[in-house]
This record gives C-alpha cells, structure tokens and sequence, in this order.
C-alpha cells in the first residue's frame, strides 16, 4: 500500500479518498466494483455519508492497483514497442503480442481493424475494459479507399513498429471454393499499401500453409516478391534522377529514347497512394492523350478522327483509365453488393462477373491495343500508333516488370552497376523465405500448420526462423488442455469451474513454461493452470471476464459478470448422441459409418474428427460439430476450442455463439472468432522473435 493512501485512510478522509479514486473510475465503475449503487457514490462525493469500515481495504486496494498500474505504464512507455493488427479477428495474435516482453522491451496496441461489429465487440471488451488499454479498433473495409487515412488518424502521431495481420484468402485456402470476383481477392494488395504507408521495421503476414503451392507455388512468388518490391519513397528521387540524367547523357545510344518519360512516371506510381496516385495517373493518361491527339490530327481526316469505332475505342478507353480510381470504386461497390446479395451458382453472377471483367484496367488495355492495331504497319501512322502501344504497355507494367526494361537500357550503356547500387537502396523490405510453422510445437494442443512472411525493413535484423518451444516427443497435449473443463453434460451452459466427470487417470498434466516447455520452475504451471490464471504479464491488471451481448450493450454498461464464459453445449437429440457415441468408440468416422448405416444413424456431414485425449488435436476450424469430445459423446463449446487456440480464459468471445446458412458470410460469432484466430502462444512466439531481432 502506498504511503498516500495510508495516510487518507488514517486520517479518515474519505472524501478524498473518494474523489481520487473518481480520477481513475466513472461512478458506475465503482459502483461495480464496491457492489453498491451509484447513487452511494454520489452521496460520497457530495459528504452526504461515508464508506462503511468494511469497504475501506477495498478502496485501499482499488488505488493501490491504479498507482501501481500508473507507474507500470510509465516504465512501459520508454521501452514500448509498437504494433497494429489488420484483419484482427477476435485478437489471437494481438494477445500473444502483448504475453510478450524481453526485459525492459515490451509491446504497445496502438490500434486493431476489421469490417465485422463482433470483431470490434470483442476488442473492446478484452482491450478496452478489460485491460484498460487506450487501443483504438477501426471497424472497415481495407478495401475502402479511405481506409488508410482513418487508420492514420486512428494511429495519430506514433510510429508504427510493427504490422501483423493476415490477409483472409480464402480464394487460396485448400478447404475453400475459389468465387471468381470475391471481395477478398484483392486484399493483399491493399495490405502492401499500408506497409508502403507506415513503412513498420517489421511486418508479419499469417496464412494457411496450402497458400505456398496454389497455382504451382505463383501466390506463393507472388507474396514474396510484392514484399520485396516495396520500395522506400524517400529514396525514389534519387533514383529518378540517375536514371533521367544517365539515360540523357546517353540518349544517342538509347533505342526507344522518346518511351523515357513513360518510364520514370511509371516509378514515380510505385512510390505514391490514393489522391497523389491519382494525379499521377492523369498525367501519365495526359501524355497518352496529347500523343492520341496528334496521331488523329496529323494523320486522320476529321470524319474518322470523330466516327471511327476504333479511334473511338482509344478515346473512350484513355478516359477510363485516366479515372482508375472511380472505377475501381464502382468494381469495389458491384462486389459488395455481389456478396451482399449472395450471387454465386445462379443466373445473376455470368451478368455480374461479365461487368466487373469489363471494368477491369487490364481489359480496358488490351481493346485499346486491339483498336491500334491496324495502325502499327502503317508508313504514316506507326510511328505515333507504336509509341502509344508501348506507353500502355509501360502504364500496365509492374514495378518489377519496369525496372527489367530498364536494366536491360541501362546494360546497353555500361551503367547497369550504379543502376544496381541504387536499385539496392530503393528496395525497403528484405525476406528470406516463407516460415512454415506448426503450432504444436510452441505450446499449443493443435496440429495447426501456418506459413508466415515477415517482412523485414533493411535496417533491421533479417528474421529467417521462429525458435520452436518444444521437444519432438512432448506437445501439450488434449487433455491437458480440456480435461479440467470436463464437468458439463448435454445442453449445459455452465459459469463457473466445478469438479471434474470424467477424468482419466492414466493421463497426466505435467508442469510447463509459458511457451509450453516441460520443466519445473517457480514459473510453470499445468497448461490447465496457465489458461485459468492468464499468460499476461504482471503489468495488466486483469478485470474479471465479461459476457457482453452486442455492441449497444456495451456502450450502456450491461456486462454479465461471470468466473467463466463461453463454456456451453448444444442441446444434442438421442439421435445425435448415440451417433456420436458410435463414431467416439470407433475412433473414426470413416470406420463408423457401416454400423451407423444398420442402425440408420447416417450423417450427411462430410467429417467428424474424434478428439484423441493423448495426442494434439487436429487443425481447429469454425464447426463445432466437426469435433467429438474423447471422453463424451458432444461436440465442443466455445471455451473447450479457444483452449485448443492456447487463449486464457479471462478471453471472452462476444456477440453470437454460432450461425448458420448464408449469414456465415457476414456474421462472425463466437466458433468463427475461436476457429479463425492466430493461437495466441504461437502469436507470442512470433513476437518473441520480434522483440530479439528489433534495433
């Protein structure tokens, strides 16, 4: 206890008391905490009474912990490291960023986004309420053209460390059905835009491991050579220069000399985002047009230059891509409305996608060309229909595309070294390889297998492994990790911790590290103990677990306080028990299909996977009922798959506990948040990893 509070308490001046507890609590906070009303705390303020003798230690601790905490967060703020999370889910890889710390180094959540309520629903209570963090959560759209400009604002003056957050592309995923046209198929660029804008030391990118050999491994090349692409914007004049100047000097020895303002707008592009690309666009797009304009004057009489179809083409085409950024808006909201109307296998989505392909920049290019074409040969008109062929060509270059051509120009003039020297500058992320990862081996109870690409600035360490926790022999294993929560039965939602059913005491749950190493130490505990009592470091003063019902709820105060939550079993029918009970003592689903046909116990499920209580689990997805418990016949609650996830149990999943049918694509309950999440510990390695590397 502090030396201040003693001597309000001995004084009995409980109005001071009172008043500086208001500057760390509301009233309806202390309320909550006191166990009284809120009028009490109003007549308190006021002196109309004071606090019983019985709630005085009470007091004395609430400013206790909101001193200490102060002074924590002081210390905190000069070693803080400082992260975002894209695509943030329920917030696995956010909570294994915040278990993290190496001495003095530790992490600081500026801010999280994602487009569903729930997401949001769920970081707030965790983040905001429960650890009383400052963190801001962005509920939209990266896709959106103003996103990167509300996330600033969101960010305000920090700086931005590191950026984790995985794209979720599903388009990629070997369990999903590639949607031609689906409104993730893009997000990856968008992520590199944000790279590109906050430049973090690191980023980290997570994704299933089947990304690696989608179309013969191109998504895979794809990935690695955007992040490599990503170029530092304050190097980009220089770069420029050399090449106008070098290339001028040396114009006489420069085929194709004319095509040299093309090429440097086109890397000036790389550099640039929203309204300044915009600009540079039209101006690259008003070059195109005045060469457009005296190919027609110069070569044309008056009627065809007005009335042709082809001529017209180019026309036309010259002013859709000279307004990319309103098309590219009207695509992003044909796509929206495509997914909101669920248009997919039916008359609708030919129309749809006919549209949307139309619209696109490369479509556009490929009619212009086909409209010059015819020109190309002509003795009078090629010269000026060849240059606006390869002017387009230039526009529709990649950056990596462009700085080939440019070699190959610089080569013929004996300057490709310094080109190379610069070129080397220019580039602002390294990566060595994609990092397979099975989170199995770094204390969590799940062969979940993930592939990552940390992208590392060039002033920073080049991180190339995430150092694994645990021996070959030994993963925390399902009964470690379930067989505590083992005392409900079907159709139970149950609060708290109460004695076990069914335990097996063959097994065992032997001591572990935080990142899931056997060893006995002051520090370890069963990994049952870790998810009761939290992996969050000393420093976060951890409120108890709250159940809020929808984002409304939250904004007015209506938390349902309990010791434990998320812990509740569907109502299963005889039928389905006894077919469960049936696939349970087979240990295979495959195996118990011959005796649930005799008994007409059939399922039309494609796959139930029987929890083998001495082994990890299979991967976690989003369908509890893809799950049998190894000790009951019942699928698993919300709380027994976020144990396989590796959170603690403080972690509360808000919102929906599940849906159903076409509202999957736009609800995320509690099983999606559970299923889709980043294994908090894995998260904590990753971070670990960080946190040694980082300058």
């Amino acid at each position: 206890m502090s030396g201040k509070v003693k001597q309000i308490m001995n004084t009995n001046d409980f109005n001071q008391a009172i008043i500086k507890l208001r500057q760390y609590y509301t009233q309806k906070e202390i309320a909550i905490e006191l166990g009284i009303t809120e009028r009490t705390v109003r007549r308190w303020e006021n002196g109309d009474c004071t606090p019983p003798q019985y709630l005085l230690p009470v007091i004395e601790k609430l400013l206790a912990d909101k001193d200490k905490q102060k002074q924590k967060e002081k210390e905190k703020k000069t070693s803080s490291i400082t992260f975002i999370d894209l695509f943030a889910g329920a917030g696995g890889i956010s909570e294994g960023f915040l278990q993290a710390f190496i001495d003095d180094k530790r992490f600081e959540f500026l801010c999280a986004s994602d487009i569903n309520e729930n997401c949001e629903l769920t970081h707030l209570v965790r983040y905001n309420y429960q650890l009383g963090l400052d963190t801001n959560f962005l509920r939209k759209d990266i896709t959106d053209p103003d996103f990167i400009h509300e996330l600033k604002n969101q960010v305000g003056s920090k700086t931005v460390d590191v950026i984790c957050g995985g794209p979720p592309c599903q388009s990629f995923s070997l369990a999903g059905k590639r949607r031609k046209h689906d409104k993730k198929d893009d997000l990856f660029s968008h992520y590199l835009e944000v790279i590109k804008v906050f430049q973090p030391k690191y980023f980290v990118m997570e994704n299933v491991k089947g990304i690696l050999t989608k179309e013969n491994g191109k998504i895979g090349e794809l990935i690695i050579d955007g992040i490599r692409s990503i170029i530092n914007a304050e190097k980009i004049s220089e770069f420029i220069t050399f090449i106008r100047e070098t290339i001028q000097k040396n114009k006489h020895r420069v085929k194709d000399y004319d095509l040299l303002p093309y090429y440097i707008a086109r890397i000036e592009m790389e550099s640039l985002a929203n309204s300044d690309l915009d600009e540079k666009i039209a101006q690259y797009i008003n070059m195109l047009e005045k060469l457009f304009r005296k190919f027609t004057t110069s070569t044309l009489d008056y009627k065809t230059s007005k009335s042709d179809r082809d001529i017209n083409t180019i026309r036309h085409g010259l002013l859709l891509l000279k307004r990319s950024s309103e098309i590219n808006k009207l695509k992003r909201h044909v796509k929206v409305e495509k997914d909101f109307a669920y248009i997919d296998n039916d008359n609708f989505e030919e129309t749809f996608n006919s549209f949307i392909d139309e619209l696109d920049e490369e479509v556009i290019i490929q009619k212009i060309n086909k409209a010059i074409n015819p020109y190309l040969s002509s003795s009078s008109q090629g010269n000026l229909a060849r240059e606006i062929a390869r002017a387009l060509e230039i526009f529709s270059y990649s950056f990596k595309e462009c700085i080939a051509e440019l070699s190959e120009i610089l080569r013929s003039i004996d300057m490709y070294d310094e080109f190379s020297k610069l070129l080397e500058k220019l580039y602002l992320y390294q990566i060595d390889k994609p990092i397979v990862v099975n989170a199995s081996k770094y204390g969590v109870p799940q062969n979940r297998e993930r592939v990552l690409f940390i992208g590392c600035r060039r002033d920073q360490t080049l991180i190339t492994e995430i150092p694994e926790s645990i021996e070959f022999n030994n993963p925390v294993r399902v009964y470690e990790a379930l067989h505590d929560l083992d005392f409900l039965g079907n159709g139970e939602n149950v609060r708290r911790y109460k004695a076990i059913k069914n335990d097996n005491g063959a097994l065992t749950s032997p001591l572990r590290s935080i990142a899931g190493k056997v060893e006995t130490s002051d520090e370890t505990k069963t990994y049952a103990e870790w998810s009761r009592t939290g992996r969050l470091p000393q420093w976060y003063n951890v409120k108890k677990p709250v159940y809020v019902k929808s984002l409304d709820d939250y904004h007015k105060g209506k938390f349902d306080i309990q010791e434990l939550h998320n812990h509740q079993t569907s109502n299963q029918n005889e039928k389905v028990i006894k077919r469960l009970a049936i696939i349970q003592k087979h240990q295979s689903y495959e195996k118990a299909k011959e005796e649930l046909r005799e008994l007409g116990l059939e399922s039309g499920k494609r796959n139930y996977n029987v929890l083998n209580a001495n082994s990890v689990s299979p991967t976690v997805v989003t369908m509890p009922d893809d799950y049998i418990h190894y000790s009951v016949p019942r699928s698993l609650t919300v709380r027994e798959m976020a144990r396989l996830q590796s959170f603690d149990d403080s972690f509360v999943f808000q919102g929906k506990r599940s849906t159903g049918g076409n509202k999957r694509k736009e609800e995320v309950p509690q099983y999606t948040l559970v299923g889709n999440a980043v294994p908090p510990v894995l998260g904590r390695a990753i971070a670990m990893q960080i946190l040694r590397k980082i300058k």
